[in-house]
């Protein structure tokens, strides 16, 4: 592929285009500045990804996208049930109407999987961390038990503790402050259950040695949480963390604290196991990246 695709060109006039808008306070550009502007990225870096290695999610597997699409606000919607009772983000400026705030919820959720995955795929394209081996481990059933106990506990355990618990010195509930074991929970859950179905897996590309696609899927959720905050900070419809003292320390990047970043590379790994699991769920064949998402599956 010599030229970028069409669709990647709109992406990138998108990208400029909406940015000025914004900055210029235009509506609805600047209420909608956050969906708009995903949609334009995904758009730009799946066209790149064609043109460096002569594939990708939209071109080739346009259902497949559809399908992440839905998936990936299925998913949102779940740890948007958990921040119901752990209150750790809200939201400002979104549009009055229902109807018209449920499109803005969903088109926004909608664009969290592509966003991740189309990084790491073009990463994977760019030829990032292509020499990515180490030794192999060998993963016992006693460790897949162990990870499936301890995400259990940490998806379960935080949504149930009481509001009047509290643990001095801190001055909020308890509850408040176990977002982080929801965060890293999924993981654990769920990469027992992908090893033992076959599908690709984290922890079967530990034990293969294999190391490039956690750290593809490492890199693309720190550029993608850089970009959400910085696109989210100028939009006027926007979240806003409430995260409790003393975890709101030191300088702020946007609206986030600078700890805060480092929970966006374990959700890329969270978001590639929950979509894996759904996938099967579904008998779907599912994430074909150029990384090779599907040469890890058992037999």
């Amino acid at each position: 592929m010599k030229r970028l695709a069409w669709y990647g060109w709109a992406g990138l006039a998108t990208l400029v285009a909406v940015e000025a808008l914004m900055l210029a306070r235009v509506p609805p550009f600047a209420q909608w500045f956050t969906p708009i502007m995903w949609t334009a990225y995904i758009l730009l870096a799946d066209a790149l990804v064609l043109r460096l290695s002569g594939r990708s999610l939209v071109h080739d597997r346009p259902r497949e996208f559809i399908l992440m699409a839905w998936l990936s606000i299925l998913c949102w919607l779940l740890f948007e049930l958990y921040n119901l009772r752990l209150l750790n983000w809200y939201y400002v400026g979104v549009p009055p109407q229902p109807w018209l705030r449920t499109l803005a919820y969903g088109w926004s959720f909608a664009t969290i999987f592509p966003g991740i995955f189309e990084t790491a795929d073009l990463l994977a394209a760019a030829g990032v961390l292509r020499e990515a081996r180490t030794r192999p481990h060998q993963v016992t059933s006693g460790w897949l038990s162990l990870s499936f106990i301890a995400g259990l506990a940490c998806v379960t355990i935080p949504p149930l503790l009481p509001t009047s618990l509290r643990l001095a010195p801190l001055p909020a509930p308890l509850m408040r402050y176990t977002f982080g074991f929801v965060w890293i929970g999924f993981i654990l859950l769920l990469e027992p259950i992908n090893y033992r179905l076959g599908v690709p897996s984290l922890y079967r590309d530990w034990e293969q040695g294999q190391w490039r696609r956690v750290g593809l899927l490492l890199l693309a959720g720190a550029i993608c949480g850089f970009l959400w905050e910085f696109w989210n900070y100028y939009a006027l419809g926007k979240w806003i963390y409430a995260v409790p003292p003393p975890l709101d320390f030191g300088p702020h990047l946007f609206e986030m604290p600078l700890i805060g970043f480092l929970g966006f590379p374990p959700f890329a790994l969270e978001c590639f196991s929950m979509y894996q699991f759904m996938m099967c769920l579904l008998s779907a064949r599912g994430l074909g990246m150029s990384y090779g998402s599907h040469t890890n599956a058992a037999p």
